[in-house]
């Protein structure tokens, strides 16, 4: 998958979900049950074989997690060479990303921000800069906004919001000192329920 520059709320009705691409919820979930493109309104959703499934499955995680076709496979091969569920396994590297990381703390109003935070290096990891996305953090790991990019107009009430932030379990947020840490590895019963994570590991088994 190649990057998307287009309408993000044409991906989300193309899936009918939302897969949290834009900051307004509101605004996308009205339009979720109509597909996109001219005939959009009038259109159903077509009942898809075995393989569609999986592939709807595997493009859903996919645009989700802003990666391409050959990053995405590199998951599933770690996650099938870990020991235990390869499903599980998959949606731990995923969800321990630094830019997921990011977002989860509540820097970052979408993925795709993280991800130019991250890139940008306006964190640090356990006191170092940081300018790598894909970085799949560890317990213990301890990410601070850097204090001369605190100024910037972005994150001008980020104290604020982090305070509201409703964090997963295994993340901690401090918003006075602006930092969060990985407290422990995510569970299956932490992840969201927007793909089906068995039906990836099928589609890329079976190739």
């Amino acid at each position: 998958m190649g990057k998307y520059i287009g309408p993000k709320n044409k991906i989300a009705r193309r899936f009918g979900v939302n897969l949290g691409l834009k900051t307004n919820a509101t605004k996308v979930a009205r339009r979720l049950s109509q597909q996109p493109g001219v005939h959009g309104p009038k259109k159903r959703r077509a009942s898809s074989s075995s393989y569609g499934k999986q592939l709807l499955e595997k493009q859903k995680a996919k645009y989700i997690y802003g990666l391409r076709e050959k990053q995405f496979r590199g998951y599933v091969t770690e996650a099938n060479r870990q020991d235990g569920d390869s499903g599980v396994n998959l949606q731990k590297l995923l969800e321990l990303r630094m830019d997921n990381v990011i977002y989860r703390l509540g820097f970052a109003d979408t993925r795709a921000q993280a991800r130019q935070f991250v890139s940008h290096s306006m964190f640090f990891l356990n006191g170092k800069k940081m300018n790598i996305p894909s970085h799949i953090l560890k317990v213990g790991d301890v990410i601070e906004l850097r204090e001369n990019k605190q100024k910037k107009k972005i994150f001008e009430e980020i104290t604020e919001k982090l305070s509201k932030v409703d964090t997963v379990s295994w993340i901690s947020v401090d918003p006075a000192k602006k930092s969060g840490k990985v407290l422990n590895l995510p569970a299956e019963q932490d992840f969201d329920k927007v793909f089906d994570v068995k039906l990836i590991i099928e589609y890329y088994s079976a190739r």
